[in-house]
């Protein structure tokens, strides 16, 4: 089939960059583990959406084929530099530009050396496509989309990677919760930041278990609005969407905080098509 998987990891470059400080190491041992089940796969492509690529007037979609650098943090800089050595697959990203005037949405794509790559895009690589074996479709976050054109970007893509005869996978790239600690902590008892904010975070995480997407929808919903959660949980909207009515489930592979805010690496069950 088409689509081969579907995962939802963080974008924090805590777990990356420092894999031995114990409360991120599961984090990290779990994105592995997705790189290396995403692997068996053998993806053409890759449908990425990170919280962190911020766009305010059109949705913006890198379309430059190369993309390499190196990329340091806004916040967590002390930690490390990011290289990153990114591959595009120009013609889907091109497909899925085309298509979004057809449901209002205008879209551009942005092709420059330098085009500032987000760290959640260069995490979420580096843990699940490091030898490059796939190429990526990077739709950015516009923060006036709400949950539903999220959805529709993301069947959007889908569509344009089916049409151009990809294998490929979904990559929703965000956290949980949102509350961050704002003092400075003994990073091996990072914990997230309330009991209440850790009660719902495995409240969603059980509710993601079952096929029913409108459920699904309404829990989502409730959580952002009681957790501060990261975009409005929009990189799950972005799996919905692109997974469609092959929603089956979902695997939690590691749940954790990440300086108090919650985080997940999570791969979802795909139903058989047809």
């Amino acid at each position: 089939m088409p689509l081969a998987a579907a995962f939802l990891v963080p974008g924090s470059p805590l777990p990356y960059l420092r894999p031995d400080v114990g409360p991120w190491t599961p984090l990290a041992t779990a994105c592995r583990r997705a790189g290396e089940l995403l692997a068996l796969q053998q993806v053409d492509t890759l449908l990425v959406y990170s919280t962190q690529w911020i766009a305010v007037l059109d949705e913006l979609w890198q379309m430059r084929g190369h993309v390499h650098g190196l990329h340091v943090d806004e916040n967590w800089y002390e930690f490390g530099d990011l290289p990153f050595d990114l591959r595009v697959d120009t013609e889907v990203t091109a497909a899925a530009i085309a298509a979004t005037s057809a449901f209002g949405v205008r879209s551009k794509g942005v092709d420059y050396d330098g085009f500032p790559i987000d760290t959640g895009t260069v995490v979420a690589n580096g843990f699940l496509n490091a030898g490059g074996q796939a190429r990526l479709v990077i739709a950015s976050n516009n923060v006036y989309h709400d949950w539903a054109t999220t959805e529709r970007l993301a069947a959007s893509a889908a569509a344009a990677a089916e049409s151009m005869g990809r294998r490929y996978a979904v990559v929703g790239v965000g956290g949980l919760s949102g509350a961050l600690f704002r003092e400075e902590i003994d990073l091996q008892t990072d914990h997230v930041a309330s009991a209440e904010d850790d009660a719902l975070n495995r409240d969603l995480l059980s509710a993601l278990d079952s096929p029913d997407v409108a459920a699904i929808r309404k829990h989502a919903a409730e959580h952002a609005g009681r957790t501060r959660a990261d975009m409005g949980l929009k990189h799950l909207a972005w799996i919905l969407g692109a997974v469609g009515e092959r929603y089956a489930g979902a695997e939690t592979l590691a749940y954790g905080p990440t300086y108090g805010s919650g985080a997940a690496v999570i791969h979802f069950k795909l139903r058989d098509a047809g």
